[in-house]
């Protein structure tokens, strides 16, 4: 992906949704390196909803929005993390219905009740 204004368009006429998947884990290490950063840049211009698994990109998971992306739609993998309570999109949703008793100890998490089989719930 490029910055370019034709680019931007291209992904706004072609899609109906991305996903933001880009930094993963090691957002800290990765943010400022590219792809990753021309990634970010791409998606800080688009203007077609944008899903944000788990941290939207170019947020710092604990302390939340740091001039990366304004998700539509967030999905917190196991937890929400610190910097969901900034979220402002539409929808957010929890993914995580396994989470081990250990880890919901250890952690101090109270995870939301799943309705008969499904692993995904809306909060």
């Amino acid at each position: 992906l490029s910055l370019s204004p034709a680019q931007v368009q291209l992904i706004n006429d072609a899609y109906n949704a991305v996903v933001d998947a880009v930094l993963g884990a090691e957002a800290e290490v990765a943010e400022g390196t590219e792809p990753c950063a021309a990634i970010l840049a791409t998606l800080q211009h688009i203007r077609i909803p944008i899903v944000s698994l788990d941290v939207p990109s170019g947020w710092a998971a604990e302390a939340g929005a740091s001039g990366g992306i304004s998700p539509e739609v967030l999905v917190s993998l196991a937890a929400p993390k610190e910097c969901s309570r900034r979220f402002l999109g539409r929808q957010h949703f929890v993914a995580g219905r396994f989470l081990p008793y250990d880890v919901q100890r250890k952690f101090q998490l109270n995870p939301p009740e799943y309705p008969g089989t499904e692993c995904v719930v809306a909060l």
